[in-house]
């Protein structure tokens, strides 16, 4: 009966050994923080991935957003894209607002983001977090359709969708907007 005591004595201990060490993942890496502090957008916005999904320090979303706050401030997309995931989902101690979430994402969209214009579109197709506006809607997917891409199919199926909704001459004022809006941001060609 003693050697059977032992060992689970034994498992027990290396179990408990086994996961203290993978309790305790690697500190948040004092570089980036330093660069990050001195104001390094692309370092802010690893800081709050890593408050984000709690890589190295405890999850916080809040911390998480207060440093995307200060890389989208730099304009930084990514910084911008995180904030509006960030608010689209929300999450535990951080309030779902979809109006934020709109918010960042047209920040992103301004700046030529294929990804945020899509999904902008899509919310004001939708009604979410901006007023329900298929003009809108289709300006937003038409700018993303207009980029090579994974999704760019169904950026452009999303436009045909709304386009259903809007009259001709609205589709004719929309048109001449994304003509200008794509004058005005020209976007590199894109190899394949």
């Amino acid at each position: 009966m003693r050697p059977q005591s032992n060992r689970l004595l034994l498992a027990a201990l290396l179990v408990s050994v086994v996961a203290r060490g993978f309790s305790q993942s690697a500190a948040l890496d004092p570089a980036v923080l330093a660069k990050a502090n001195s104001g390094d957008a692309a370092a802010q916005v690893l800081v709050g991935e890593s408050y984000a999904s709690g890589n190295g320090v405890a999850r916080d979303l809040k911390q998480a957003a207060d440093w995307y706050r200060k890389a989208a401030g730099q304009g930084s997309i990514a910084g911008e894209l995180h904030l509006a995931v960030l608010y689209r989902d929300g999450g535990k101690g951080f309030p779902r607002d979809m109006a934020q979430a709109a918010a960042w994402y047209r920040k992103a969209a301004e700046q030529g983001d294929p990804g945020a214009q899509g999904t902008l579109g899509v919310l004001y197709s939708m009604g979410q977090g901006v007023p329900h506006n298929d003009v809108e809607a289709y300006y937003w997917l038409d700018l993303a359709a207009q980029v090579k891409g994974p999704r760019q199919e169904q950026y452009a199926a999303n436009r045909q969708m709304v386009g259903a909704h809007i009259t001709a001459d609205e589709l004719e004022a929309v048109e001449e907007r994304v003509a200008q809006w794509l004058a005005a941001h020209p976007r590199p060609a894109v190899t394949e």
